[in-house]
């Protein structure tokens, strides 16, 4: 999995459209191996990004957590004591 694209399910708020949208285009960049798509593929890239977003958003709204919602913040210091930890230098 793309190490950029994040869990935006059961989060306190809710994920944002521009965080759904981001990780849409995401997703895109890796299947189709193009960070920025050439003329003649531009639209059939922002179609994809725009259908997998739609789709993103529909799909959070179903699911159904049995757990308390997590904390963005608390989540984020996690990531970063994990990322120290790892690239920590002898």
């Amino acid at each position: 999995m793309c190490r950029n694209i994040h869990t935006l399910h059961n989060f306190e708020p809710a994920a944002t459209n521009d965080e759904v949208h981001a990780a849409a285009l995401q997703y895109v960049r890796k299947i189709s191996g193009s960070t920025k798509p050439s003329k003649a593929n531009e639209e059939a890239f922002n179609h994809a990004v725009a259908e997998i977003a739609h789709i993103t958003g529909h799909l959070l709204e179903d699911l159904v957590a049995f757990g308390p919602p997590k904390d963005r913040e608390v989540e984020a210091e996690k990531a970063r004591e994990r990322s120290a930890k790892r690239f920590a230098t002898a």
